[in-house]
Formats: C-alpha cells, sequence, structure tokens
C-alpha cells in the first residue's frame, strides 16, 4: 500500500499544515509500529527505496507506506515542460483524489480506468459512473480496454460510456484491437472500422477522444507488431476520421526495451503503458526514453 504525504524538518516553527499532518503521520505509524519509508528526492535512490518496499511488504505480508517528501512530483513536472509531452496517470479509483490533488500544479494528469454507463445516479452497486469520477479530479477515463471486452462489454456498451463521460467532460482514451485469431484471418481492418464506428456511432464532438489501438494478441505475450505493420494500422485508423484526425496511441507489450523502436514510428502519437508501469524503475525508463 502507498500513502503519498510530506516530511518536514523536526523542530520547525509555525510549519505549513501539510508539513504538520505529515509529520503526525509518520508518529502515528511508528506508534502502531506501521512499516513506511521516507523516499528520498534523488531518482535512483527512490526506486531503490521503492524495490526494498515493496519486497518488505511481500515478506511481512504487510502495508508498507512510502512518504514522498514535497515537491518530489512538482520537481519532475518543472524538469520536463515540454508541452508536446503529456503524462496520464490512470490509477485505480481510490487514489484518483488523492492524485489529482497532488499533481495541481504541474503537468502531470490523472484518469480512470473504465466507468458507469448511466450519466444518472441510481441502482448500481459496486460502479462508478462519469460524474463521480469527474468530481473527484479525473479529467480522463480508459474506455473500452480489451481486458473489459473479454469480460464482456459490447460495442453498444462502449457507445454509451463515452457518450456519459464526454457529457460529463471527461476525455476518452477508447481503445480498440483485433484478437490472434481476428489478424489471422485477416480481418484487422474490419474489427477496427466495427470498433470504431459503434464505439463513436451518434457521438457528434469528437474533440476529446484520444484513440488507443492495442492488439489483443500483443498485450502481455512481449510480442509486438512489425514497424510497418503498426505503421499501417495507424494510418488506417487516423484514416476513418474525414474532419479531425484525432491522436492515435499504441498500448500492448510497451516496455523499456522496445519503447525506443517504438518511438520511431512516426504516426503514434503516445503510448498506453500497462504491465510495464507496475515497476518504477520501468515506467520512469520509458518516460525517459520518449521524452529524449
Amino acid at each position: 500500500l502507498i500513502m503519498i504525504g510530506w516530511r518536514g524538518e523536526p523542530g520547525v516553527k509555525d510549519e505549513p499544515q501539510h508539513i504538520h499532518q505529515g509529520r503526525v503521520m509518520l508518529r502515528l505509524f511508528e506508534s502502531m509500529d506501521i512499516p513506511y519509508l521516507v523516499l528520498d528526492k534523488n531518482e535512483e535512490s527512490a526506486i531503490k527505496q521503492t524495490n526494498e518496499a515493496i519486497n518488505i511488504a511481500k515478506e511481512k505480508s504487510t502495508p508498507v507506506f512510502l512518504v514522498v517528501q514535497k515537491n518530489s512530483f512538482e520537481e519532475f513536472s518543472k524538469n520536463n515542460k515540454n508541452t508536446n509531452f503529456r503524462i496520464i496517470y490512470c490509477p485505480p479509483n481510490t487514489l484518483i483524489r488523492p492524485l489529482s490533488k497532488r499533481f495541481k500544479k504541474t503537468n502531470l494528469e490523472v484518469g480512470a480506468q473504465n466507468c458507469h454507463e448511466s450519466e444518472n445516479y441510481g441502482a448500481f452497486t459496486g460502479h462508478v459512473n462519469s460524474k463521480m469520477l469527474k468530481n473527484v479530479g479525473a479529467k480522463y477515463v480508459i474506455l473500452g480496454h480489451s481486458e473489459n471486452r473479454q469480460s464482456g462489454e459490447t460495442d453498444k456498451l462502449i457507445n454509451l460510456k463515452i457518450k456519459s463521460a464526454i457529457k460529463s467532460k471527461l476525455k476518452v482514451i477508447f481503445c480498440i484491437g483485433e484478437t490472434l485469431n481476428e489478424k489471422r484471418k485477416k480481418r484487422t481492418k474490419q474489427v477496427l472500422i466495427k470498433q470504431i464506428y459503434n464505439g463513436l456511432k451518434s457521438v457528434k464532438d469528437r474533440s476529446n477522444i484520444i484513440l488507443a489501438y492495442e492488439p489483443v494478441w500483443s498485450i502481455v505475450t512481449g510480442i509486438i507488431p512489425k514497424p510497418n505493420d503498426l505503421l499501417n494500422s495507424v494510418s488506417f485508423i487516423k484514416s476513418k476520421f474525414n474532419k479531425k484526425t484525432p491522436k492515435v496511441l499504441y498500448g500492448g507489450s510497451v516496455n523499456d526495451k522496445n519503447i525506443a523502436q517504438l518511438k520511431d514510428i512516426k504516426n503514434i502519437d503516445g503510448f498506453l503503458i500497462g504491465g510495464a508501469s507496475q515497476s518504477s524503475k520501468k515506467f520512469i525508463d520509458i518516460i525517459k526514453k520518449t521524452f529524449n
């Protein structure tokens, strides 16, 4: 379990409230014998500490709190002012509120991983709709992800979710992609056309929609499309839009080893990082290699 907090120096008078609260939090941890680590501002040290925390958590089967020193996220944002790049975190719903507050004065943005199709409140036990996500600070939402499609989400349901998200003024990351069986039958283009048409049916304003091409057969397998195949697929997706061409991301086994090859494909506008984002070192390496 990771908690983002702040750490002040001992004995400081008239300290800001957030630093005081941070110290109170640490005292609480100590009194209850809860393991915690205060992350160093040095990036390499912080990565080592994070991995150490993970090992402790696994060994003791207990939460380990990582306390981030004030300004560490802001420093990252300030050091990367290139407006051509944007980093969007899509954490579990329980972390949207604290992260959106923490990133408020940075270039980092927060999104959600899915939402319910109804924009109204009702008897939808266990679900979170787009209006609720917007209220807690989300600016984006991922819809149509292959895992959710495999769990039964249809194009029609995804279409309802997209409409609800747009009405709530959320930007949509709309995922599309073919399965291995569909690829082998050479049905990639037919599948993409169907998903785009049905998913965006009656959606008039598409200015806040980003597409993410994630071939299902590539996810987790470590296999990525050949550069020319990927170039053609992304070009095909963009060609289906008559007016403003949307940004198209690529997702599917993106990691710190293949990012250099992927970013050289000129018509890809960004990346949807899945499994590799679970490793802080790999995720930071991907960001660095994408920016450089």
